[in-house]
């Protein structure tokens, strides 16, 4: 298979269904993900307890709430018992917060590897009526699922991020998740990303195509990287000069996570 015939099934994307289509699809992929990923973790719990001897503090200061200390310190208690303890706990304590202090709940978990409940408060996130995806959101999110193998989880993660069709301009969230995926080697998902952000009027810049370029390369995928050099050449001609420039222009994946 040649590499235009490599990325060119990668450019299918489901139809948006409208706000209250795309809301429902949305919500039900992540319950279907936190459905298949709480199985996993029952297995996994003994050797998360061994891991959270080291657990990093909660970050108190203007992102951290104490209604979200509250929050996040309570379903991790929850977690330890059974489902209900832990639907009750979301439903008294998460369902309630204001949407900045959602955020930050969300951003805590995933700083502390919760991947399960991180998961949860992310479906939660997309039922606020002011919901606006955030790439560097989902960046966050395929990092905390692939630093525990969840790498079927984040497909799922990337489905859901092509059913939203009010994905907003933001050329710095896309590099993230770009290098995010990159750096598990999910060279395939990169490159559907990367066609997301052109569907969406999202240009990639001189950054972006380096990042791609050369962490394809990296991950030995050489026909795709070709592909994308010659999208390059498409925006920026035949003499690509930036590839050459310093190594510091773009940070390396290890930087960015």
């Amino acid at each position: 298979m040649n590499s235009w015939s490599q990325c060119v099934r990668f450019t299918a994307y489901p139809l948006d269904t409208g706000n209250n289509g795309r809301r429902l699809q949305s919500n039900t992929l992540f319950s279907s993900i936190a459905s298949r990923t709480r199985s996993k973790y029952r297995n996994m719990r003994i050797s998360m307890r061994d891991r959270s001897k080291n657990r990093k503090p909660l970050q108190k200061g203007r992102n951290l709430s104490i209604e979200a200390i509250q929050a996040v310190q309570a379903l991790k208690r929850a977690k330890q018992n059974d489902e209900s303890a832990l639907e009750q706990v979301f439903n008294s304590k998460v369902k309630r917060l204001l949407k900045n202090d959602l955020i930050a709940v969300l951003r805590e978990l995933i700083r502390q590897n919760q991947c399960l409940l991180a998961l949860k408060v992310f479906e939660e996130v997309q039922t606020e009526i002011s919901y606006r995806p955030q790439p560097k959101l989902y960046a966050e999110m395929v990092s905390c699922l692939g630093s525990n193998g969840l790498l079927e989880e984040i497909k799922y993660l990337i489905m859901a991020l092509k059913m939203d069709s009010n994905l907003p301009l933001d050329i710095e969230g896309f590099y993230a998740l770009l290098a995010s995926l990159l750096k598990f080697n999910l060279s395939s998902l990169a490159l559907e990303v990367f066609y997301l952000m052109k569907l969406r009027g999202c240009d990639p810049d001189k950054l972006t195509f380096k990042l791609l370029i050369y962490g394809l390369e990296s991950n030995e995928e050489t026909d795709l990287s070709a592909f994308v050099r010659q999208e390059a050449e498409k925006y920026y001609g035949h003499s690509l000069n930036f590839l050459d420039e310093s190594e510091d222009d773009v940070p390396s994946l290890k930087q960015m996570y």
